[in-house]
């Protein structure tokens, strides 16, 4: 379906050629487990944690993650640099691969927190805290962030933002290709109604060829990823990738040039079995788990089945894993119903 980019003997892809953005209530570690399970080679990324969860609040649950997600990647948000070199420092103890720092969430959340996009219009506060969380890890510190907010209207004060905080020693920037309004448009608005400008992403790389730059927003397909591949040295794929979690079944062959890890959506099911079993062990509900799943069949006969079956009983505190294994049984039944 695709044509085949097997990276030369001499050469390796890089780490950050394709990865799964972080998205708040959704990569969770339940998430990232099943994603892992149908690419092996994406970066995966936690859900933002803010440094005053992870200091003051329950450290472990808010840094857990399976030993199968790797490459994964904590994000933190936050703008005081004593407590992000003190979260970095941990992520490192923990063994996370990269800790990122988000100046791209636009919610009136995180802007009474002093983090996410605010962060853009203080370049110097990004670059102390860049800087303090270098000085306090070794595992690659990044940023991710939009192309501007309100009236920075010009690819010159994305750059100035860029600049300082690349000086400060950061060497991946992870660029949502709209920009945010922070009055006015909700997050899910500022996902969709800013409009998309890759010019300016392929810009940074051609202005700063020595950064990483990983392109974010509006990527819906590996035809997508291969043509921004040809400008940038990254993407990473949100949304599509939860609704329609199967497209990333191609990743590992063709933007890696490596075996897929799974040849069928089935396999993933039956991959995904015992992790259930011993979540459901440990005290979590199905549904947990089985949220993330339910776009697996997307496009497949029984795949309206396999949804509305767990979607009527996964909630429920008694679901056990025979919910999940009904589930599959209707998805593989023969079809005699639309998907």
């Amino acid at each position: 379906m695709f044509p085949q980019q097997t990276p030369q003997p001499t050469t390796q892809p890089s780490p950050f050629r394709f990865s799964i953005a972080p998205m708040l209530d959704w990569s969770d570690h339940n998430c990232r487990f099943f994603w892992r399970l149908i690419s092996k080679q994406a970066r995966l990324y936690t859900e933002m944690v803010t440094t005053g969860a992870l200091i003051h609040g329950d450290r472990e649950r808010f840094l857990h993650y399976n030993a199968e997600e790797h490459p994964v990647a904590l994000q933190l948000g936050g703008s005081n640099p004593a407590d992000l070199a003190r979260c970095a420092r941990w992520a490192e103890e923990w063994g996370y691969d990269e800790v990122n720092l988000n100046c791209g969430c636009p919610s009136d959340r995180v802007q009474s927190g002093m983090f996410g996009a605010c962060l853009m219009a203080q370049p110097d506060v990004v670059a102390a805290g860049v800087r303090a969380m270098r000085e306090a890890c070794d595992i690659p510190v990044t940023v991710k962030h939009r192309i501007g907010i309100d009236d920075m209207e010009s690819y010159q004060q994305m750059l100035d933002f860029v600049a300082p905080v690349a000086e400060a020693g950061c060497e991946v920037f992870i660029v949502h290709a709209r920009k945010a309004w922070l009055q006015g448009l909700s997050p899910k608005e500022n996902r969709e109604i800013p409009p998309l400008n890759y010019p300016w992403v392929y810009r940074l790389k051609r202005d700063m060829p020595g950064l990483t730059v990983v392109i974010n927003g509006g990527i819906q397909s590996l035809e997508d990823c291969q043509r921004h591949l040809q400008q940038v040295d990254g993407v990473m794929l949100g949304r599509e990738a939860y609704q329609n979690p199967w497209c990333l079944a191609e990743v590992d062959s063709v933007l890696f040039g490596m075996d897929k890890p799974a040849s069928a959506r089935d396999d993933v099911i039956e991959a995904l079995l015992p992790y259930v079993e011993q979540q459901l062990a440990r005290g979590a509900r199905l549904n947990h788990v089985t949220r993330h799943i339910l776009g697996l069949y997307q496009g497949v006969p029984g795949a309206r089945r396999f949804r509305r079956h767990l979607s009527e009983n996964a909630y429920k505190p008694d679901a056990g894993i025979e919910v999940l294994r009904q589930a599959f049984e209707l998805v593989r039944a023969p079809a005699d119903s639309a998907a």
